[in-house]
């Protein structure tokens, strides 16, 4: 006989609706990512936004959403568009703080990012101890790919691109394709909390791909879940949900 599940267990499979951000507006969901970037030091003032197709495509909206969305930021003095060859959007050089009420919606969701990053470890740590196992060269060869394109980004956009790649390729190497929709909806929904994150960051993040790389093609089982659900756990402290608990407590003392 099948069990119900209590209703008030949390699930990455029926949260949704609950999410506070599911409340929200495409249209100021970007508002609101961009904004939090700025407050949270991620997006430096001056720093030039990669263009809209490829803005788009990291925060999984339209391109005209992209476009509605950066208008209104200008309006409200936190990003400058500049035209010509060599202009585009850019974070204002003095960005106002604080303006996007929407904000507040991702901090409303803080503990359900926190859960959605548990279970993302749970899941490929689990993935990696199989993959471990069973990933062939070919699958290897797909994990560098993803490499060398993290390494060759020129903006957070073309990195996001990049890591959710080898992810999902690392997921696909376990062999197990029943558990790939679990972690598809896990990662979709914890996707929708990704801010801008400067480079210098990623580039780091980087490298412990590569260490999780050279541990899967060791065959090292123990050390590929290990350094995988070390990189994902560091999601609980660098995610917005981090950042924003450690500059609370800066403002208060």
């Amino acid at each position: 006989m099948a069990t119900q599940e209590p209703s008030g267990a949390p699930s990455a499979l029926t949260s949704s609706a609950l999410a506070a951000i599911r409340r929200t507006s495409a249209v100021d969901t970007v508002r609101a990512r961009i904004s939090l970037a700025v407050d949270l030091g991620l997006l430096a003032p001056g720093e030039r936004l990669p263009n809209v197709q490829a803005t788009a495509a990291a925060l999984g909206v339209g391109e005209i959403t992209v476009r509605r969305a950066l208008g209104t930021l200008e309006r409200e003095g936190v990003v400058q568009r500049r035209p010509g060859r060599t202009g585009g959007t850019f974070i204002a050089e003095r960005p106002r703080r604080r303006t996007v009420a929407q904000v507040a919606a991702y901090r409303e969701d803080s503990e359900r990012v926190h859960r959605l990053i548990d279970e993302r470890i749970v899941l490929e740590a689990g993935f990696a101890q199989l993959a471990a196992e069973r990933l062939d060269q070919p699958g290897l060869d797909r994990l560098d790919e993803c490499v060398r394109e993290m390494d060759a980004a020129g903006s957070w956009a073309e990195f996001h691109a990049g890591d959710k790649r080898f992810h999902l390729a690392l997921a696909e190497g376990a062999g197990l394709p029943s558990a790939l929709g679990m972690y598809e909806r896990v990662t979709g929904e914890l996707y929708a909390y990704f801010l801008p994150y400067p480079l210098d960051y990623l580039r780091g993040s980087n490298e412990q791909h590569k260490a999780i790389r050279a541990a899967l093609a060791a065959r090292d089982a123990t050390s590929a879940a290990t350094l995988l659900r070390d990189h994902v756990a560091e999601l609980h402290h660098s995610m917005y949900v981090g950042l924003a608990d450690t500059a609370e407590r800066g403002e208060d003392g």
